[in-house]
Protein backbone atom coordinates (compact mmCIF):
# COMPACT_ATOMS: atom_id res chain seq x y z
CA UNK A 1 0.00 0.00 0.00
CA UNK A 2 1.16 3.59 -1.10
CA UNK A 3 1.65 6.18 1.46
CA UNK A 4 0.49 9.23 1.19
CA UNK A 5 2.80 12.11 1.84
CA UNK A 6 -0.31 14.27 2.96
CA UNK A 7 -0.72 11.98 6.48
CA UNK A 8 2.89 12.63 7.45
CA UNK A 9 3.60 15.90 8.95
CA UNK A 10 6.75 16.65 11.24
CA UNK A 11 5.13 16.05 14.12
CA UNK A 12 4.93 12.38 13.41
CA UNK A 13 8.76 12.68 12.31
CA UNK A 14 9.34 14.45 15.64
CA UNK A 15 7.69 11.88 17.85
CA UNK A 16 9.46 8.86 15.45
CA UNK A 17 13.22 10.28 16.24
CA UNK A 18 12.30 10.35 19.76
CA UNK A 19 10.69 6.99 20.17
CA UNK A 20 14.07 5.89 17.97
CA UNK A 21 16.16 7.36 20.18
CA UNK A 22 14.45 6.80 23.65
CA UNK A 23 12.87 3.49 22.84
CA UNK A 24 10.20 4.41 25.28
CA UNK A 25 6.35 5.77 24.55
CA UNK A 26 6.74 7.54 28.55
CA UNK A 27 10.35 8.97 27.83
CA UNK A 28 9.57 10.05 24.69
CA UNK A 29 6.45 11.70 25.74
CA UNK A 30 9.01 13.24 28.01
CA UNK A 31 11.15 14.50 25.64
CA UNK A 32 8.39 15.81 23.66
CA UNK A 33 6.62 17.91 26.42
CA UNK A 34 3.49 15.74 25.34
CA UNK A 35 1.29 12.82 27.09
CA UNK A 36 1.60 10.07 27.18
CA UNK A 37 -1.46 8.71 25.29
CA UNK A 38 -0.70 11.32 22.76
CA UNK A 39 2.36 10.02 21.73
CA UNK A 40 0.77 6.65 21.73
CA UNK A 41 -1.91 7.89 18.77
CA UNK A 42 1.25 9.62 16.80
CA UNK A 43 2.73 5.81 16.79
CA UNK A 44 -0.26 4.37 15.79
CA UNK A 45 -0.76 6.89 12.89
CA UNK A 46 2.98 5.92 12.02
CA UNK A 47 2.20 2.78 11.68
CA UNK A 48 -0.41 2.97 9.57
CA UNK A 49 2.00 5.80 7.21
CA UNK A 50 4.45 3.49 7.07
CA UNK A 51 2.54 0.09 6.95
CA UNK A 52 4.57 -1.31 9.87
CA UNK A 53 4.51 -1.71 13.90
CA UNK A 54 8.15 -0.22 13.62
CA UNK A 55 8.42 -1.09 17.77
CA UNK A 56 7.65 -4.26 19.44
CA UNK A 57 7.38 -4.51 23.22
CA UNK A 58 10.51 -6.36 25.03
CA UNK A 59 11.01 -6.62 28.39
CA UNK A 60 13.21 -2.81 29.08
CA UNK A 61 11.15 -0.31 26.59
CA UNK A 62 10.56 -0.88 23.06
CA UNK A 63 12.79 -3.07 20.18
CA UNK A 64 12.54 -1.42 16.57
CA UNK A 65 11.75 -2.91 13.15
CA UNK A 66 14.49 -2.85 10.56
CA UNK A 67 12.11 -0.42 8.80
CA UNK A 68 12.49 1.84 11.73
CA UNK A 69 16.10 1.10 11.76
CA UNK A 70 16.20 1.91 7.98
CA UNK A 71 14.15 5.53 8.74
CA UNK A 72 16.29 6.32 11.14
CA UNK A 73 19.25 8.29 9.36
CA UNK A 74 16.36 9.75 6.99
CA UNK A 75 14.27 11.21 9.84
CA UNK A 76 17.33 12.85 11.78
CA UNK A 77 18.32 14.44 8.66
CA UNK A 78 14.74 15.49 7.27
CA UNK A 79 14.33 17.51 10.93
CA UNK A 80 17.90 18.88 10.60
CA UNK A 81 17.20 20.73 7.51
CA UNK A 82 13.49 21.65 8.49
CA UNK A 83 14.96 23.39 11.55
CA UNK A 84 17.69 24.66 9.15
CA UNK A 85 15.18 26.73 7.55
CA UNK A 86 13.67 28.14 10.45
CA UNK A 87 16.75 29.56 11.50
CA UNK A 88 18.26 32.61 9.98
CA UNK A 89 20.86 32.31 7.29
CA UNK A 90 24.30 33.30 8.57
CA UNK A 91 26.42 35.88 6.26
CA UNK A 92 29.98 35.67 6.25
CA UNK A 93 31.45 38.98 4.66
CA UNK A 94 34.50 37.69 4.59
CA UNK A 95 33.64 34.37 2.62
CA UNK A 96 30.47 35.85 0.92
CA UNK A 97 30.27 35.66 -3.12
CA UNK A 98 27.52 37.67 -4.93
CA UNK A 99 26.99 40.34 -6.64
CA UNK A 100 25.05 42.98 -5.76
CA UNK A 101 23.13 45.41 -8.36
CA UNK A 102 22.51 48.76 -7.28
CA UNK A 103 20.10 51.86 -9.30
CA UNK A 104 22.52 55.17 -9.10
CA UNK A 105 22.80 58.34 -10.81
CA UNK A 106 26.15 59.62 -11.59
CA UNK A 107 26.61 61.57 -8.89
CA UNK A 108 25.44 58.89 -6.63
CA UNK A 109 28.67 57.19 -8.24
CA UNK A 110 31.26 59.29 -6.62
CA UNK A 111 29.10 60.42 -3.70
CA UNK A 112 27.79 56.68 -2.47
CA UNK A 113 29.18 54.07 -4.85
CA UNK A 114 32.80 54.78 -4.44
CA UNK A 115 33.46 54.88 -0.97
CA UNK A 116 31.17 51.82 -0.47
CA UNK A 117 33.74 49.65 -2.75
CA UNK A 118 36.36 51.10 -1.03
CA UNK A 119 34.94 49.94 2.05
CA UNK A 120 33.78 46.53 0.86
CA UNK A 121 37.07 45.68 -0.76
CA UNK A 122 38.97 44.39 2.47
CA UNK A 123 35.44 43.73 4.07
CA UNK A 124 34.15 41.38 1.74
CA UNK A 125 36.29 40.93 -1.46
CA UNK A 126 33.93 38.45 -2.84
CA UNK A 127 31.22 40.44 -3.00
CA UNK A 128 30.88 42.64 -6.37
CA UNK A 129 28.98 45.71 -7.18
CA UNK A 130 27.03 46.09 -10.47
CA UNK A 131 25.69 49.88 -11.26
CA UNK A 132 23.05 50.88 -13.23
CA UNK A 133 20.98 54.06 -14.10
CA UNK A 134 17.93 55.26 -12.08
CA UNK A 135 14.97 54.96 -14.24
CA UNK A 136 12.24 55.95 -12.28
CA UNK A 137 9.26 54.25 -14.18
CA UNK A 138 11.32 51.03 -14.45
CA UNK A 139 12.59 51.31 -10.88
CA UNK A 140 9.10 49.76 -8.74
CA UNK A 141 9.43 46.33 -11.40
CA UNK A 142 12.77 46.00 -10.75
CA UNK A 143 13.21 46.25 -7.48
CA UNK A 144 10.38 43.96 -6.95
CA UNK A 145 11.84 41.25 -9.79
CA UNK A 146 15.30 41.41 -7.52
CA UNK A 147 17.09 42.96 -10.68
CA UNK A 148 18.18 45.89 -8.54
CA UNK A 149 18.91 45.30 -4.80
CA UNK A 150 19.12 49.03 -3.87
CA UNK A 151 18.34 52.22 -5.35
CA UNK A 152 20.15 55.97 -4.55
CA UNK A 153 17.27 58.45 -4.81
CA UNK A 154 15.47 61.16 -3.45
CA UNK A 155 12.76 60.87 -0.74
CA UNK A 156 9.87 62.17 -3.08
CA UNK A 157 10.59 59.68 -5.92
CA UNK A 158 10.45 56.32 -3.71
CA UNK A 159 7.35 54.48 -3.70
CA UNK A 160 5.06 54.27 -0.82
CA UNK A 161 5.68 49.67 -0.55
CA UNK A 162 9.34 50.29 -0.16
CA UNK A 163 11.56 50.54 2.61
CA UNK A 164 13.56 53.32 2.96
CA UNK A 165 16.61 55.52 4.62
CA UNK A 166 17.47 58.97 4.24
CA UNK A 167 21.68 58.61 4.04
CA UNK A 168 22.14 62.54 4.06
CA UNK A 169 21.15 65.99 3.38
CA UNK A 170 23.34 67.71 0.22
CA UNK A 171 24.30 71.56 -0.48
CA UNK A 172 24.75 73.16 -3.33
CA UNK A 173 27.91 75.06 -3.74
CA UNK A 174 29.75 77.00 -6.60
CA UNK A 175 32.77 75.49 -8.50
CA UNK A 176 35.08 76.77 -10.61
CA UNK A 177 38.59 76.03 -12.25
CA UNK A 178 41.27 77.73 -9.41
CA UNK A 179 42.51 80.01 -11.79
CA UNK A 180 39.01 81.60 -12.61
CA UNK A 181 39.11 85.24 -12.82
CA UNK A 182 36.35 85.26 -10.73
CA UNK A 183 37.89 82.80 -8.01
CA UNK A 184 39.98 84.75 -5.86
CA UNK A 185 37.35 87.36 -4.99
CA UNK A 186 33.70 87.12 -3.14
CA UNK A 187 31.09 85.67 -5.62
CA UNK A 188 28.13 88.48 -5.59
CA UNK A 189 24.83 87.77 -6.32
CA UNK A 190 25.49 90.44 -9.92
CA UNK A 191 28.77 89.07 -10.70
CA UNK A 192 26.78 85.74 -10.19
CA UNK A 193 23.89 86.27 -12.24
CA UNK A 194 26.58 87.80 -15.40
CA UNK A 195 28.78 84.89 -15.21
CA UNK A 196 28.28 82.11 -18.12
CA UNK A 197 27.01 78.86 -16.61
CA UNK A 198 26.67 74.94 -17.20
CA UNK A 199 24.28 73.18 -15.54
CA UNK A 200 23.78 69.18 -15.41
CA UNK A 201 20.21 68.32 -16.98
CA UNK A 202 19.55 64.61 -17.58
CA UNK A 203 18.30 65.21 -21.01
CA UNK A 204 21.02 67.41 -21.72
CA UNK A 205 18.02 70.01 -23.10
CA UNK A 206 16.90 71.86 -20.03
CA UNK A 207 18.39 74.83 -19.04
CA UNK A 208 17.00 75.62 -16.09
CA UNK A 209 17.41 73.63 -12.29
CA UNK A 210 17.26 74.43 -8.69
CA UNK A 211 19.37 77.44 -8.74
CA UNK A 212 17.42 78.97 -11.92
CA UNK A 213 14.07 78.75 -9.40
CA UNK A 214 15.87 80.09 -6.29
CA UNK A 215 16.86 83.28 -8.94
CA UNK A 216 13.69 83.95 -10.34
CA UNK A 217 12.08 84.28 -6.68
CA UNK A 218 14.33 87.45 -6.35
CA UNK A 219 13.50 88.26 -9.83
CA UNK A 220 17.00 87.73 -11.16
CA UNK A 221 18.28 85.48 -14.04
CA UNK A 222 21.52 83.74 -14.62
CA UNK A 223 23.25 82.61 -17.99
CA UNK A 224 23.26 79.42 -18.57
CA UNK A 225 25.06 78.39 -22.06
CA UNK A 226 25.46 74.94 -21.53
CA UNK A 227 24.01 72.06 -20.66
CA UNK A 228 24.70 68.41 -19.98
CA UNK A 229 23.68 65.00 -18.55
CA UNK A 230 25.91 63.67 -16.78
CA UNK A 231 28.19 65.65 -13.17
CA UNK A 232 30.94 63.95 -13.86
CA UNK A 233 31.79 65.97 -16.91
CA UNK A 234 31.65 69.36 -14.91
CA UNK A 235 34.83 69.53 -13.90
CA UNK A 236 36.48 68.89 -17.68
CA UNK A 237 34.26 71.30 -19.08
CA UNK A 238 35.27 73.84 -16.20
CA UNK A 239 39.38 73.37 -16.62
CA UNK A 240 39.04 74.53 -19.86
CA UNK A 241 36.85 77.43 -19.83
CA UNK A 242 35.41 80.51 -17.64
CA UNK A 243 32.01 78.89 -17.05
CA UNK A 244 30.91 78.36 -13.43
CA UNK A 245 28.53 75.41 -12.25
CA UNK A 246 26.24 75.23 -9.01
CA UNK A 247 26.50 71.74 -7.88
CA UNK A 248 26.28 69.20 -5.30
CA UNK A 249 29.53 69.98 -2.32
CA UNK A 250 30.00 66.14 -2.09
CA UNK A 251 30.49 66.12 -5.88
CA UNK A 252 32.44 69.06 -5.49
CA UNK A 253 35.08 68.43 -2.57
CA UNK A 254 38.18 67.22 -3.53
CA UNK A 255 38.16 67.62 -7.54
CA UNK A 256 41.28 68.79 -8.35
CA UNK A 257 42.25 71.96 -9.87
CA UNK A 258 38.97 73.73 -8.71
CA UNK A 259 37.15 76.65 -6.60
CA UNK A 260 34.49 75.66 -4.36
CA UNK A 261 32.44 78.92 -2.85
CA UNK A 262 29.23 78.88 -1.59
CA UNK A 263 26.57 80.80 -4.04
CA UNK A 264 25.54 84.20 -3.26
CA UNK A 265 21.71 83.02 -2.46
CA UNK A 266 20.32 80.34 -0.86
CA UNK A 267 19.40 77.25 -2.59
CA UNK A 268 17.56 74.28 -1.51
CA UNK A 269 19.50 71.02 -1.53
CA UNK A 270 18.15 67.66 -1.53
CA UNK A 271 18.30 64.27 0.39
CA UNK A 272 20.14 61.10 -0.74
CA UNK A 273 17.92 58.31 0.33
CA UNK A 274 18.39 54.85 -0.41
CA UNK A 275 15.51 52.62 -1.23
CA UNK A 276 14.93 48.44 -1.39
CA UNK A 277 11.96 46.37 -1.82
CA UNK A 278 10.07 44.09 0.99
CA UNK A 279 12.01 40.28 -0.71
CA UNK A 280 15.40 42.03 0.20
CA UNK A 281 14.68 43.20 3.37
CA UNK A 282 15.28 40.53 5.56
CA UNK A 283 18.24 38.94 3.26
CA UNK A 284 21.46 38.76 6.13
CA UNK A 285 23.84 39.39 3.26
CA UNK A 286 21.58 42.80 2.12
CA UNK A 287 21.07 44.01 5.94
CA UNK A 288 24.94 43.75 6.53
CA UNK A 289 25.88 45.50 3.03
CA UNK A 290 22.93 48.39 4.01
CA UNK A 291 24.79 48.40 6.98
CA UNK A 292 27.77 49.54 5.53
CA UNK A 293 26.36 52.11 3.10
CA UNK A 294 25.05 53.49 6.74
CA UNK A 295 28.22 53.28 8.38
CA UNK A 296 29.44 55.29 5.57
CA UNK A 297 27.63 58.37 6.21
CA UNK A 298 27.07 58.06 9.82
CA UNK A 299 31.13 58.53 10.21
CA UNK A 300 30.83 61.46 7.68
CA UNK A 301 28.00 63.08 10.05
CA UNK A 302 30.40 62.94 12.91
CA UNK A 303 33.08 65.25 10.49
CA UNK A 304 32.88 68.93 10.13
CA UNK A 305 32.46 69.46 6.31
CA UNK A 306 35.46 71.99 5.35
CA UNK A 307 33.78 75.03 4.75
CA UNK A 308 33.87 76.80 1.21
CA UNK A 309 36.24 79.69 0.37
CA UNK A 310 37.51 81.22 -2.82
CA UNK A 311 41.24 78.90 -3.02
CA UNK A 312 39.32 75.41 -1.39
Amino acid sequence: MKTDIKNLDLNLLKALDALLDERSVTRAAERLSLTQPAVSGMLTRLRECFNDPLFSRAQRGMVPTLRALELAAPVKQILSEAEALLQPRAFDPAQAQMTVTLAATDYALKAVIAPLIARLRPLAPGIRVAVVPVEEARLPGQLERGDVALALVTPETVAPDLHARDLYDEEYVCMMRADHPDAARSLTLDRFCALEHVLVSHSGQAFQGATDVALAALGRRRQVVAAVNSFLMLPEMLRISDLVAVTPRRLAAGTAGMAIMPPPLPIPGFTKTLAWHERSHRDPGQRWLRAQIYALFDYQATQILPKCSPLS
